[in-house]
């Protein structure tokens, strides 16, 4: 199921792209769970989840810009595409991590090309992947390849086999989901894949590429245990 939602404060927009949505996931045959909100104050109000959210800049009260950056204030990690009259406007989307922005009136050939880059992302962060959004472009990560992950004011640091580190902003909780049974939380500020580690001794788990990682006393029982579960299961 993806949840989908669209905020535009003209009904008739509004319409317009919910009837896109609906006809290119239905071609694709994917389930959908669609809301619309007529202003952004509306949009924040609501605490259930939103993979894609459709947002028009150009909106009375709040615009769209600022919705946007509370959203992303808030922790949300989906796709944000901008709804828009100005062109401009997309240099300011940078700001936000947009993934697109569409321009009025939105056509359906403007709308598939976006649509299709976006589904495209999202299938290809599968299981064995997952897809860190960060700036103006999404980037596909092998959950493999991250040797343990590190949180520091509210920003996720992914460290990974080829020595890059990459940033993004990201709940540490919703990580820990999306990363699955071989990632351990030894701490409230980081999580180790249990494919890297080399060794543990004194509260400190030792990876294969040097770095050493500090395991809470609240989690270090529960640590040796899985430890020697994932090797029974090796």
């Amino acid at each position: 199921m993806i949840h989908i939602a669209i905020c535009d404060d003209e009904k008739y927009m509004s319409d317009h792209i919910k009837t896109l949505v609906s006809d290119f996931f239905r071609k694709r045959n994917r389930k959908i769970r669609l809301r619309t909100f007529l202003s952004g104050e509306e949009l924040l109000a609501y605490d259930g989840q939103i993979d894609i959210c459709f947002l028009d800049i150009q909106m009375k009260g709040m615009d769209g810009m600022e919705t946007a950056r509370r959203l992303r204030a808030d922790q949300f990690q989906g796709f944000l595409i901008f709804i828009t009259i100005l062109k401009e406007m997309v240099f300011q989307s940078f700001e936000v991590q947009a993934y697109d922005y569409l321009v009025k009136p939105v056509e359906e050939n403007q709308f598939e090309r976006t649509m299709e880059r976006l589904y495209t992302s999202m299938q290809n962060a599968g299981e064995d992947s997952i897809l860190v959004q960060k700036g103006y472009e999404g980037r596909i990560v092998q959950k493999d390849e991250i040797i343990f992950c590190e949180i520091i004011d509210r920003k996720i640091y992914l460290n990974l086999e080829s020595g890059e580190i990459l940033d993004y902003y990201e709940q540490i909780e919703n990580l820990e989901t999306k990363l699955g049974i071989h990632f351990f939380r030894c701490h409230r500020s980081y999580l180790i894949n249990l494919k890297h580690l080399k060794g543990y001794r004194n509260g400190t788990a030792y990876m294969d590429n040097g770095k050493e990682v500090p395991v809470s006393r609240l989690r270090n029982k529960e640590f040796s245990g899985v430890v020697l579960q994932y090797m029974k299961n090796m």
